[in-house]
């Protein structure tokens, strides 16, 4: 009996899969692909830390970024730096302000 995923996993997965002898089917994305999957599994990983709440979740998220951000040429500093700017811009979100609505 197999069952399927069709999703990006961590470099480690087949191996774990198969130290539980079971048998798994991959291949390596690359390029548009890629870059693609690694969109999904950040709604995925998302998705779950929305669900559970769980601080492993966000370990998770923050995993895919940062492969969104090697993917996309761009330094651990430089997306720092970019935060940075929209934090000094924008704010942060620390203070908890919620939008309701914008009179005109």
């Amino acid at each position: 009996m197999s069952q399927e995923y069709d999703k990006l996993v961590r470099d480690k997965i087949p191996e774990i899969i198969e130290a539980n002898d079971e048998d798994p089917t991959t291949y390596v994305a690359d390029g548009e692909e890629y870059a693609t999957r690694l969109g999904e599994k950040l709604t995925e990983e998302v998705t779950e830390y929305q669900k559970s709440g769980d601080i492993e979740e966000l370990a998770d998220i923050l995993e895919v970024v940062h492969a969104i951000r090697e993917n996309s040429g761009v330094s651990v500093d430089e997306l720092q730096e970019i935060r940075d700017e929209k934090a000094e811009q924008r704010g942060r979100f620390e203070d908890g302000i919620v939008l309701e609505r914008v009179n005109k």
